[in-house]
């Protein structure tokens, strides 16, 4: 499923020209998770290379980033999520506020979005 999002994406990027871009990083930014057993829903702010734990996950918000000159603009998170203590992360990549399904976070118990860049 996700190879195919991937291509798809892909395959859209290929077809149309793209326009380049500039971002900015922020000195953090903002994730909501939630808890599907509980239904619970937090927004978790985080600076720039901070981990936090959220229930059975760590999360590393290593960069936060949004297009030059629109702070209010698309937040790209680079995240890394570590569930109880595994050697390896279940996520590790960037996530878009705009696109949350484009890269997502595959888990039976939480789902995390990136929702914007903070400017403190």
């Amino acid at each position: 499923m996700r190879n195919l999002k991937i291509a798809v994406l892909a395959a859209a990027l290929l077809a149309s020209p793209v326009a380049a871009q500039e971002a900015t990083s922020a000195p953090g930014g903002t994730l909501r998770i939630l808890d599907k057993i509980t239904g619970r829903t937090d927004d978790v702010s985080f600076r720039s290379g901070q981990t936090q734990d959220f229930g059975l996950m760590e999360i590393t918000m290593s960069e936060c980033r949004y297009p030059s000159g629109n702070r209010s603009g698309d937040a790209y998170t680079l995240l890394t999520i570590v569930y109880n203590n595994a050697p390896d992360p279940v996520f590790r990549g960037w996530m878009i506020a705009s696109a949350p399904a484009l890269n997502a976070l595959d888990h039976p118990r939480y789902d995390v979005w990136a929702l914007r860049c903070s400017s403190e």
